[in-house]
């Protein structure tokens, strides 16, 4: 099976977070969405607007989010726009939350677990997205990296309801947890096939890396220092290598961030991604820094 390819830089800075996106070699076009995580009000985690203002205004790009399913400051329309007005990000760029209008459906193909995906229904203003993501821990998914952004990211509230139970929204904090791990795959598949593999990049930014994720009110301080930014065209292998850059670092704080993942079986989502044929694990990582 051929290898994907993913570029790695240790600048973690707007300059590091360009040269890793410009190294894709590829254009979205069209009407852009850029996937990020505004972050739960509490939390300082999450992707900074400094951070991303140059690459977002190269891409004339729209910042898009959905509304959460749990309770805080992001749960309805009103109070996420305040957070998001808050962490500044209204300041560099149009933001969308893409659910405030509702939501509609689209298919999922050859899943377990999901027959469609619930996602907002702005989603079909853009044609083509990047999924900029924030790597870190997540106390249900293990880890959250480029497949639970576009998962439960781009997913409305019902539809994150929808994932989070494995198909049953009701069961949302009781199911199955590994048909929870799959059903973010599932979902990722639909997201794909929706907007075609061709228009989506993905870019992971590994800093701050806490145990818990940036939907955390009250995250845990890193452990574990800053590794660098991922970036590929596929988003199974670029998970796969921000995993692999935990397990590698030499930094013995990594400890509490492994836990995570092991504990709540993270790489099951990977797993499931390629099962699925999302992409593939196997990489070849090509250091910009040299």
């Amino acid at each position: 099976m051929e290898k994907a390819t993913v570029y790695f830089t240790k600048e973690i800075n707007s300059n590091g977070l360009m040269k890793a996106y410009h190294a894709l070699g590829k254009k979205l076009n069209g009407k852009v969405a850029i996937k990020i995580s505004t972050g739960e009000p509490g939390g300082h985690n999450f992707l900074q607007p400094k951070l991303i203002q140059p690459l977002v205004s190269e891409l004339n790009g729209t910042i898009v989010e959905c509304n959460t399913a749990y309770e805080g400051r992001r749960n309805t329309t009103k109070e996420h726009w305040q957070a998001i007005k808050e962490h500044g990000f209204m300041e560099i760029a149009p933001c969308d939350i893409m659910d405030e209008e509702g939501d509609f459906a689209i298919p999922v193909t050859g899943g377990k677990h999901l027959t469609e995906n619930y996602v907002g229904k702005h989603l079909k203003k853009y044609n083509s997205m990047l999924i900029l993501s924030h790597f870190k821990g997540h106390l249900m998914g293990g880890f959250g990296g480029a497949l639970k952004n576009m998962s439960i990211g781009v997913a409305s509230s019902k539809g994150k309801a929808y994932i989070h139970g494995a198909g049953e929204p009701e069961k949302i904090w009781t199911a199955d947890h590994d048909s929870f791990l799959e059903s973010m795959a599932e979902a990722d598949q639909s997201v794909m096939e929706y907007l075609g593999r061709e228009n989506i990049l993905y870019v992971s930014v590994a800093n701050r890396l806490s145990v818990d994720c940036d939907c955390d009110s009250n995250p845990h301080e890193p452990e574990m220092a800053d590794i660098g930014i991922f970036a590929s065209t596929d988003p199974v292998a670029l998970d796969q290598a921000c995993v692999d850059a935990v397990y590698h670092s030499p930094d013995p704080g990594k400890a509490a961030l492994i836990e995570r993942m092991e504990s709540r079986n993270g790489i099951h989502t990977v797993e499931w991604a390629a099962k699925l044929g999302l992409g593939v694990r196997e990489y070849e990582l090509v250091e910009l820094d040299k």
